[in-house]
């Protein structure tokens, strides 16, 4: 299973970090990605790191302003969120798939309970 947490009400240029934590397995071999999903539009992707090797891939809208990562020693993956504007607010899922990353939600087999993120302007 997968623990999202992290989420809050934050104003637009502050900051959130959000933690997506596995239970009763490890993520090795495993990619995990972020995923958003705003009232009334798609689950769209943010994110993804391979655990393995580290490599990261983001959506347009959030490079240079997110950051994703892992720690091994906790077998948590992080999304960092810096410069958060009013179009982030979303719920955030974390998800997780065996091999390489992916940006398709359909990819993912195995998903978090999603975590609200409002910003205000």
């Amino acid at each position: 299973q997968l623990q999202a947490s992290g989420g809050g009400l934050v104003q637009a240029g502050e900051s959130l970090r959000l933690s997506c934590a596995a239970s009763g397995r490890t993520f090795s071999s495993y990619a995990v990605g972020w995923f958003r999903q705003a009232p009334g539009k798609e689950r769209e992707f943010v994110a993804a790191i391979n655990w393995n090797d580290g490599t990261t891939n983001y959506a347009n809208s959030v490079k240079g302003r997110f950051t994703i990562s892992r720690d091994t020693a906790k077998n948590t993956v992080y999304l960092q969120m810096n410069s958060l504007k009013p179009e982030d607010t979303a719920v955030y899922y974390c998800a997780a798939r065996q091999g390489n990353t992916r940006v398709f939600s359909a990819g993912y087999n195995y998903w978090g309970q999603g975590t609200q993120v409002t910003v205000s302007s």
